[in-house]
């Protein structure tokens, strides 16, 4: 990357950092992912189980090779061998780990975590549970507010997500979602395939539980 582009990434990431602190989530910021990595594995120095959910960003960071080697239990829902029911088991222990690993499908300037999920196993792990959220995300998911969060989702998102899981949906054939194509689209609506990856939607404000959450965010672009 271009060194006058990636200044003025940092500057945002850290600007960015900032409110997310003045919402009692502690921040950090990466120039590249191998500093990111340096951060995750601090943060996972004094744990004793992990969790995560599904995250491209976390595989293209290589924090899936630190978590299945490090010094802890971790509860790896995407092992070979695996039935239905013990995935639904790891969902349930994510409520109980030491820290649960996710990114997020947006970041605003004003320090909000905006999510959107479709079994909902991952947001609820995000709002409560773990003693420690570690939301890891690229600049690319940082956005101006929850309006331009909504939007971001609609039309980057849920359609990639769509297509990587292989799920017949609108967004999935047409690019973005079918509620863009009515005058004045809400945040929830949609198509209403039953398959719909956009089932639950959540805003992850000031925290009460100070610095529960952690947020690595990085000057690459990563992830949906």
């Amino acid at each position: 990357m271009d060194n006058h582009k990636k200044t003025q990434i940092l500057k945002m990431l850290n600007e960015c950092a900032k409110s997310l602190s003045k919402n009692n989530m502690e921040a950090f910021v990466a120039k590249d992912k191998e500093e990111a990595k340096e951060i995750f594995e601090n943060l996972l120095s004094d744990c004793k189980t992990v969790t995560m959910g599904g995250s491209m960003t976390i595989g293209e960071c290589g924090l899936t090779d630190i978590l299945k080697n490090g010094d802890y239990t971790f509860y790896d829902r995407n092992a070979p061998g695996l039935t239905s029911d013990d995935v639904a088991d790891i969902y349930r222990k994510a409520f109980s780990c030491d820290a649960y690993i996710s990114s997020s499908n947006a970041i605003t300037q004003n320090g909000e975590l905006y999510n959107v999920d479709g079994n909902s196993n991952r947001v609820a792990a995000m709002l409560f549970g773990s003693k420690k959220l570690i939301v890891v995300a690229g600049y690319n998911k940082i956005v101006k507010d929850l309006d331009q969060a909504i939007i971001r989702v609609k039309t980057h998102a849920a359609p990639a997500n769509c297509v990587r899981l292989g799920i017949d949906s609108y967004c999935s054939e047409k690019g973005s979602c079918l509620s863009l194509s009515a005058p004045n689209p809400d945040m929830c609506s949609g198509c209403t395939s039953d398959s719909r990856i956009c089932a639950s939607y959540t805003v992850m404000a000031r925290q009460r539980n100070k610095d529960r959450v952690k947020v690595i965010l990085i000057a690459e672009e990563l992830g949906y």
